[in-house]
């Protein structure tokens, strides 16, 4: 079992990025005859191009389903804030006056957009852009729940929070360049007073410009509603990777905990529209009182 560093540092390895649900839009196929869908916005009418490489070589023509041209138009409205999180977007028939698409095209593109968490449906509301204020937004990047009682959100003590130089392997990540300005936060989070979890985060710095311990101290919600709030930065997705290891002496004393303590290490990049990296978390979590839980689909 490896030795957890004070720094969390050498628990990590890279995190794997995923295609953006922003990605360019695609050729539009052709709606079948008499479909609702078959005359779409112009902004979706691209036509599919053909590279010329050798008279006998042509690229395919790649095509994409409407629905999806839908989503990534609605994604690109998100992204650009024109629905703030926790507002109503406009309505199923109202989008699809908007793109000249059917109903039943903007709610398939809706459906998965609900499924990624990024817009959430009320019944006899509406759907509403997510947010991280909602109680069941704390849960979703918060895995660690108790043997016993229900889950419920831990409070913070931080130890540093502070501007530092992006070292080499966070600006990789990151996706930055080695020495760009970063804000670093150490923290200890605990459960019913008892110190559980061990983070470190380091967020881009000219993001989380005026990102401050006394205001850190200040928010008492979830950190990623204050970053939503405060710096217009939603968290979308995340990868992560999970390792056991053992307590050092820095993360014993800090957990209260003997030295050679079995931990579990963690090592997360979250995303926010486009896939733009916009948080590197790595934290030591104590699991003699609580599990990792994770529902997969």
């Amino acid at each position: 079992m490896n030795s957890a560093s004070s720094n969390l540092t050498n628990n990590a390895t890279a995190a794997s990025g995923a295609v953006s649900p922003t990605a360019g839009t695609p050729a539009t196929p052709v709606a079948a005859a008499g479909s609702p869908a078959a005359t779409p916005v112009a902004s979706l009418n691209t036509t599919a191009s053909t590279a010329v490489a050798a008279p006998a070589a042509t690229a395919s023509p790649t095509f994409s389903p409407l629905y999806q041209q839908i989503k990534a138009l609605i994604t690109q409205s998100l992204q650009s804030g024109e629905w703030k999180p926790g507002e109503l977007i406009p309505s199923e028939v109202e989008l699809a006056g908007r793109f000249k698409v059917s109903q039943g095209t903007v709610r398939k593109a809706i459906d998965e957009l609900a499924a990624e968490n990024l817009v959430m449906r009320r019944q006899g509301k509406g759907t509403f852009v997510s947010t991280h204020h909602e109680a069941r937004a704390h849960f979703r990047f918060l895995r660690l729940v108790p043997d016993e009682g229900v889950p419920h959100y831990p409070e913070s003590k931080f130890i540093e929070v502070k501007r530092v130089r992006a070292p080499a392997d966070v600006a990789r990540l990151m996706d930055l360049k080695s020495g760009d300005a970063v804000i670093f936060i150490k923290r200890v989070q605990y459960f019913d007073g008892v110190p559980t979890i061990v983070e470190e985060l380091w967020l881009p710095g000219l993001i989380f410009k005026g990102l401050t311990a006394e205001r850190l101290v200040e928010y008492k919600g979830p950190m990623y509603g204050l970053f939503e709030t405060e710096f217009g930065t939603r968290m979308i997705r995340a990868s992560e990777q999970i390792r056991a290891v053992c307590a050092d002496a820095g993360a014993a004393q800090l957990l209260n905990i003997d030295l050679g303590t079995p931990l579990l290490s963690s090592e997360r990049v979250s995303f926010t529209y486009g896939d733009k990296p916009v948080e590197l978390r790595r934290g030591l979590y104590l699991t003699s009182r609580h599990h990792y839980q994770n529902e997969l689909s």
